[in-house]
């Protein structure tokens, strides 16, 4: 459910939010809308995160149980001169976190978002609908379609779907024996003239750059491309001409929320996918088979490498490890990876696990908690009909999906006239259901949707001409 336009204060656009909850998710959404400018309440009743967050964070801090009256009334959530515009809870207990949005909701707060740990809170609108939650998100289902792209686009370092599932922002590391070494982008483009793809940017080291045409690709380069989902695995035998084939055979340990969304996504996205699923709980094993008929379940230790042989994991073209356990997930998509899968993906918690891919031999680590807490930020930096697909902080980057409204100032121009900032691109356009990467000459109408991309500090002014702007 889309969280709807709220009225927003006056002095530039700054909100009091209150946030229920100091864990990984509470913590970073209050961070990021912190350094927003918005003022910022946490309610926190573990004494050790509420001391952590009072110190390292500009932010209020209010020490309770984020669903008592008198908690709330400390943090500015009262009947009588109530200026909370939002109210976030995202505890790891779904009756805090519905429980605190029902009341704040009775006391006046315009708007409200909650963590739903269970997933079976997020499987229609009723239930968030029915307490009156304007939103009402789960990880699992976002973090199991990221792991899916990323299996099926092997050698993509990142991968986010946009325009629903028919375009992508995948990132690609330019290999040595890449034919695209030494080329221009521009040059790039003439040689594959039937391929739908822009390099939106570069990241050549610690320089990231939003390029020119005439930049030549270097080996080693990370580039953040838009794609066609279609001719996503003809831009991938571009960059990485040798891992590009098709997805014949996944391992995934672990039977959970996440593991079973995984294979759910899947199978049935992927006619005739060898799926193995590894689990030591019997019970979970049985459930897996009855609900997943198609995937083959065994109730094994998934370190036990003697077994994983025999299973054939040197032939797995994707591994996850999707465990309960952060530092157990790590250490079983390297042994994976030692073992000879082709891609071994590591799901964690704990955002100080993220840049350990440039440590140890894991080809990709997805937080769960980072994708529910960038959620919850897009949902509130952008509450008009724009919408952030997805946000780079590697390269302090957003990609921004925008419809252009027939009273906006880019209508019935073209893309040259808007004099849009330097460090942005239009990375897509889709009209009337179809989608095309646009000129400098192309004429934007009213109703048509186009991605953004730019770095942090122009996306707003790129977004002015369509009548956005971040919160």
């Amino acid at each position: 459910m889309a969280l709807s336009e709220y009225a927003r204060r006056e002095f530039e656009h700054i909100l009091k939010i209150v946030i229920v909850g100091a864990g990984e998710v509470g913590y970073s959404v209050a961070k990021n809308l912190s350094s927003d400018g918005h003022d910022i309440v946490i309610i926190e009743d573990n004494s050790e995160r509420a001391d952590y967050a009072e110190s390292s964070l500009d932010v209020m801090v209010v020490r309770g149980n984020g669903v008592r009256p008198s908690v709330l009334a400390k943090a500015g959530v009262t009947l009588e001169n109530n200026e909370v515009s939002l109210l976030i809870a995202c505890t790891n207990k779904d009756e805090v976190n519905l429980m605190a949005c029902w009341a704040a909701k009775k006391m006046g707060v315009p708007h409200v978002i909650a963590r739903a740990v269970g997933l079976e809170f997020t499987d229609t609108e009723d239930w968030a609908r029915s307490l009156g939650i304007d939103m009402l998100v789960s990880p699992e289902r976002s973090v199991a379609k990221e792991i899916e792209e990323l299996l099926e686009v092997r050698s993509a370092i990142h991968a986010n779907e946009i325009a629903g599932g028919r375009a992508g922002i995948y990132v690609f590391r330019v290999a040595q024996e890449s034919p695209l070494v030494g080329l221009s982008l521009l040059e790039m483009r003439k040689n594959n003239p039937h391929l739908i793809m822009l390099v939106v940017c570069i990241k050549r080291g610690e320089t990231s750059m939003v390029p020119r045409a005439v930049e030549k690709l270097q080996a080693g380069d990370i580039c953040y491309t838009i794609c066609y989902r279609s001719t996503v695995l003809e831009a991938e035998r571009l960059f990485q001409p040798k891992r590009a084939k098709k997805l014949k055979k996944v391992f995934i340990v672990g039977a959970g929320k996440i593991g079973f969304q995984t294979a759910l996504r899947l199978l049935s996205h992927i006619r005739g996918l060898d799926l193995r699923i590894i689990d030591a709980d019997r019970a979970k094993c049985e459930k897996l088979a009855e609900e997943l008929p198609n995937a083959t379940m065994l109730c094994a230790d998934g370190s036990d490498t003697e077994f994983l042989r025999m299973e054939g994991i040197a032939d797995a073209d994707g591994y996850v490890a999707a465990t309960d356990h952060d530092e157990t997930n790590l250490m079983l998509s390297v042994l994976a990876k030692t073992l000879g899968a082709s891609k071994s993906i590591a799901v964690v918690r704990r955002s100080t696990y993220l840049e350990m891919t440039n440590h140890i031999p894991v080809d990709a680590i997805v937080n769960r908690n980072q994708t529910l807490a960038e959620v919850i930020t897009r949902s509130v930096r952008y509450p008009g009909s724009s919408r952030a697909l997805t946000v780079m902080e590697e390269i302090g980057a957003e990609a921004v999906e925008v419809t252009v409204s027939a009273a906006s100032e880019a209508a019935e121009k073209n893309l040259i006239e808007l004099r849009l900032p330097e460090g942005t691109i239009i990375g897509l356009l889709e009209r009337d259901n179809e989608m095309f990467i646009p000129t400098g000459h192309t004429v934007l109408r009213a109703g048509d949707k186009i991605v953004i991309f730019g770095t942090a500090a122009v996306i707003n002014d790129a977004m002015r001409p369509f009548g956005e702007e971040k919160l």
